[in-house]
């Protein structure tokens, strides 16, 4: 630990913690005393920090997301009671852009983390369980493979000469194969868990959304069923914003969200306007009413991330008849 001692400090009132994350260190700010320390990010250096903290009066902790690398201390401090807000390397990065901070160091990145919870107050964001950890790991593997298998089959249909084209057909069998253990396995942990099957089932029962919507819905939306409409069509990227400047109206867009769960939803969205016939009206009257396709398309998709919040929310399976 670098830093002087805490416990020579005077105690403050709403105190905000940022902690830029590496493979080895936890750089921390904490504003407002300015003061910057430095633990190992391992068992031993997160243990130390909660320690050092303790006297304080900590409102909100802010950290970047790192992958895995976060993973640890998100959990002990959470379980040492206080309230965590893990936020996206691109956000921060904007507000240190705003405040002129143009450099970039571990000790910056961790003042930036710092203000951003004062300023921005984002909401605490609870730890994963560990079974939710593992699929979500799972799923990420499943969709890196298949851009691999999709890069495969692009090589190979411009591939002439027989031994590459034979070498990348192995390939793709193994790809292939190794997709299926990965969906076999995270549909194991999906039934081992009550909660989660059930969850599944309610997934499962929507017109349009397959097997692999379910288990990216499963890993990646774990907010279904607490979220209002506007918020968990945000948290999809599919609700639309508005682009006006002055007396120019621009078209409505969508901006930011999930990749992923864009992903299937798409496709989700795809077979649902012919599979239901509810969605199946509801996007042809857009496309009547001079809406492009691509347009009436993603309004399905949120149609269809609303309507899974609130099947989850209120714990039944799709019927074409509401209740």
């Amino acid at each position: 630990m670098q830093g002087k001692e805490l416990s020579e400090r005077k105690p403050m009132t709403e105190v905000y913690i940022g902690i830029d994350v590496s493979k080895a260190w936890l750089d921390i700010h904490i504003h407002p005393s300015g003061d910057n320390l430095r633990f190992a990010n391992d068992r031993v250096g997160v243990g130390e920090l909660i320690r050092e903290i303790a006297g304080l009066s900590v409102k909100l902790i802010v950290v970047e997301a790192t992958g895995k690398s976060h993973r640890r201390v998100h959990r002990a401090l959470d379980k040492a009671g206080h309230q965590v807000a893990v936020v996206n390397p691109y956000r921060s990065r904007k507000l240190a852009d705003a405040l002129g901070l143009l450099a970039k160091t571990d000790v910056i990145d961790a003042r930036v983390l710092a203000l951003f919870a004062r300023h921005i107050d984002p909401r605490p964001t609870p730890p994963l369980a560990a079974n939710i950890a593992e699929i979500k790991e799972l799923v990420a593997a499943r969709r890196a493979m298949v851009a691999d298998m999709t890069a495969l089959k692009n090589r190979l249909g411009s591939t002439e000469h027989r031994l590459p084209a034979r070498q990348l057909r192995a390939r793709l069998k193994t790809l292939e194969g190794q997709i299926k253990g990965l969906v076999t396995e995270i549909q194991r942990l999906i039934a081992a868990d009550p909660g989660l099957a059930r969850r599944a089932a309610i997934l499962a029962s929507v017109p349009g959304i397959g097997p692999i919507g379910v288990i990216t819905l499963i890993a990646e939306m774990v907010e279904l069923g607490t979220c209002s409409r506007t918020q968990i069509a945000a948290l999809a990227g599919v609700a639309p914003m508005n682009w006006d400047s002055g007396l120019m109206r621009g078209r409505r867009i969508i901006k930011g969200g999930r990749a992923g769960v864009r992903t299937v939803l798409y496709m989700a969205a795809l077979t649902a306007v012919r599979a239901n016939l509810g969605l199946k009206a509801f996007y042809q009257r857009l496309i009547k009413n001079g809406k492009k396709p691509k347009v009436a398309l993603t309004a399905v998709m949120r149609k269809l991330i609303i309507l899974t919040n609130i099947l989850i929310k209120e714990d039944r399976t799709w019927s074409p008849t509401p209740p």
